[in-house]
C-alpha cells in the first residue's frame, strides 16, 4: 500500500511536526504512533486498511526528531517531551476522545498523555510498547552512554549499524525496499546524529513514573505482541496488560517487535476488530 503522506506541520515545543491525515472529515478519529526508530511509515498498510473502511479518518504523525519531522541540535525528544508534544498535537487537532494506536515507544507516550497530562482516549491499543521496567538491550544501552562517540562514525559504518540494528526488530525478516525506507531519516548530516540523540534520550525513569499508575486506567485497552519479539519479550507484554483493568491480551505468532511489517494482515484483523467495538457511532 502507498504511503499516506505528510503534508502538514505542527511547530511544536520540541520542533515542526509532519502529520498527515486520510479519511473524511466526520468520521470517528483514529491516531497512529510510532515507536523507536522508526516513523509513520511503519503504519501505512494499517491506515490505509482503517481509511477504507469509511468509518474512519486516520491522523499519522512523525515525532520531533524522527522521520520527516525536525531535527537539530540541543532537541528534546525524550519520552517526557514527546508526551507533551502529543497533547499538543491533539488540541491543535481539535480532538478530544480519539481512539489511539501506539506501538513501542509511542505505547509510552500515549500513556504519558494520558496519565500524566489528561489526553483523553475512548480506547488504547498498544503494539509491543514500552511501558514496564527493565527495558533496553546492552546495545541500545551502550550506544546511549557514547552516543557523541557514535555520532563520528564514518557515514558508511554509520549506515551498517542503523540498517542492523533496525533489521533485529523483524522475525522473519524486512524487505530490503522497507528497510531502506526506515533507515534513510538517520543518514546525513541531520540524521546521523539525530539517531543516537534519540537513544541518549530514552530513559526508563520515564516508564517508572507511571508504570505504578497503569491500574488507573479506565478505558478499554488491547495489548497486542509479537510473539518471537527480540527487543521485548512476551512476558513483557503479559506482565503490563496485567497490569491494565481489563485490558485484552493477544499475542501474534511469527512476529518479531515490528509486528506491522512482520504479520500486517493479522495486527490490522485484531485491531479493525477492536476500534469497531469501540467506536462512538
Amino acid at each position: 500500500m502507498g504511503d499516506v503522506r505528510l503534508t502538514e506541520s505542527f511547530p511544536s515545543t520540541s520542533g515542526a511536526v509532519r502529520w498527515g491525515v486520510i479519511g473524511e472529515p466526520g468520521r470517528e478519529p483514529v491516531v497512529l504512533l510510532h515507536g523507536t526508530p522508526f516513523s509513520s511509515y511503519v503504519w501505512r498498510g494499517v491506515a490505509r486498511a482503517l481509511a477504507d473502511t469509511d468509518r474512519y479518518q486516520v491522523f499519522v504523525w512523525d515525532m520531533p526528531g524522527y522521520g520527516e519531522s525536525d531535527k537539530h541540535t540541543g532537541q528534546d525528544v525524550s519520552l517526557a517531551a514527546q508526551g507533551r508534544v502529543f497533547t499538543e498535537l491533539l488540541a491543535h487537532w481539535g480532538l478530544d476522545e480519539p481512539l489511539v494506536v501506539a506501538h513501542d515507544f509511542g505505547g509510552a507516550v500515549s500513556l504519558r498523555a494520558h496519565l500524566l497530562h489528561g489526553a483523553r482516549y475512548r480506547a488504547l491499543a498498544l503494539v509491543d510498547p514500552v511501558a514496564v521496567a527493565p527495558w533496553g538491550s546492552s546495545s541500545f544501552r551502550l550506544l546511549g552512554r557514547h552516543a557523541e562517540v557514535f555520532e563520528q562514525l564514518p557515514p558508511a559504518l554509520h549506515r551498517a549499524l542503523v540498517r542492523e540494528y533496525v533489521s533485529s526488530a523483524s522475525g522473519p525478516g524486512l524487505h530490503p525496499t522497507v528497510l531502506d525506507r526506515l533507515v534513510q531519516p538517520w543518514l546525513g548530516e541531520d540524521g546521523q546524529p539525530a539517531f543516537y540523540r534519540q537513544i541518549a534520550q530514552a530513559e526508563q525513569a520515564h516508564t517508572d513514573e507511571i508504570q505504578g499508575r497503569y491500574g488507573e486506567i479506565a478505558i478499554p485497552v488491547l495489548v497486542c505482541w509479537g510473539e518471537e519479539d527480540g527487543w521485548i519479550p512476551l512476558a513483557k507484554g503479559r506482565e503490563f496488560a496485567g497490569l491494565v483493568p481489563g485490558a485484552r491480551f493477544e499475542p501474534i505468532s511469527g512476529a518479531g517487535h515490528l509486528v506491522q511489517e512482520d504479520a500486517p494482515a493479522e495486527l490490522t484483523a485484531l485491531l479493525l476488530n477492536f476500534l469497531r467495538d469501540r467506536s462512538a457511532g
